[in-house]
């Protein structure tokens, strides 16, 4: 019975891929905490009427996924300054009748970079960052917070980057694509924050010569855990981090706001969640 027992969920269409059950399932599980958090599945056009529930029945929170993360934030009373700045929300809670939203896209990076690469933000001063959609906006938005004074937007369709770029600058600014080469040269860091190479999207093809042996390569993708992209990197002998740590520690906040705790990503739950990718991926072949 669950009726009684503090629920959380995550709510997004399709969401049967969704890994944070597993994520929070082993928080609640290892802390001892009596609680439940499961998948809702909301159609396109039908957020609003889920956003009022919200607070009832033992619902106690959310985290929000594609394609509901702009109606979040439109649902919203009030905002965190991430998401207020980001224009999405993927992390909701009910305080005073009022729906309150968050971003933790940004908090999840930069713990992930962190923890895969200590020392990152002393010796980063220039960033080239792939794509130019929301994943692009919380990946700058992080940089520029950490202290990185150069950010680069390269995207295919160049106009889309140069109106992310107009957001924060002067911090960033944007390329085209066929720039890539030449940027890669003065590069600290290089973030793919696009779909490219993720399982069942078009691969990413680039070519890393251009980078210099000191630049880290960053890849939110985190299906397959090991993208093109980080093995072009790691044959270079280039540090290379992966997405699936940006996941668990994006989890994080959230958790904390809905269940008093602050979790820790542990090797233990990484292991987890690797091993339901790599079925998943197996199952596919």
């Amino acid at each position: 019975m669950t009726a009684n027992r503090p629920r959380a969920c995550v709510v997004g269409w399709p969401i049967a891929h969704s890994r944070s059950p597993l994520i929070h399932s082993f928080w609640l599980r290892s802390l001892g905490i009596d609680g439940v958090y499961d998948r809702v599945a909301v159609r396109p056009g039908e957020f609003g009427e889920f956003a009022e529930g919200l607070g009832r029945a033992g619902l106690i929170g959310a985290n929000v996924t594609v394609p509901h993360k702009e109606a979040a934030f439109i649902a919203c009373g009030r905002l965190t300054a991430n998401a207020g700045d980001l224009g999405a929300v993927n992390t909701l809670w009910r305080e005073k009748g009022e729906l309150c939203g968050d971003n933790t896209d940004v908090v999840g990076f930069l713990a992930n970079l962190d923890e895969q690469a200590p020392g990152w933000r002393d010796t980063t001063r220039t960033a080239v960052v792939l794509g130019a959609g929301g994943a692009a906006r919380a990946v700058i938005r992080a940089l520029i917070s950490a202290g990185t004074e150069r950010i680069i937007i390269v995207n295919r369709t160049v106009e889309r980057a140069e109106r992310l770029a107009s957001r924060f600058a002067p911090a960033a600014r944007a390329a085209p694509w066929g720039a890539l080469p030449r940027l890669l040269t003065d590069a600290d860091l290089l973030v793919n924050a696009s779909s490219l190479g993720m399982t069942g999207q078009p691969a990413l093809e680039i070519d890393l010569g251009a980078l210099a042996a000191r630049a880290l390569v960053a890849d939110i993708v985190y299906v397959p855990l090991e993208t093109p992209l980080l093995a072009a990197a790691r044959s270079r002998g280039l540090r290379a981090i992966d997405g699936l740590g940006m996941l668990l520690h994006q989890a994080a906040p959230g958790f904390e706001r809905w269940f008093g705790v602050r979790p820790a990503v542990t090797p233990e739950l990484r292991a987890l969640v690797e091993a339901d990718i790599l079925r998943s991926e197996k199952g596919k072949t």
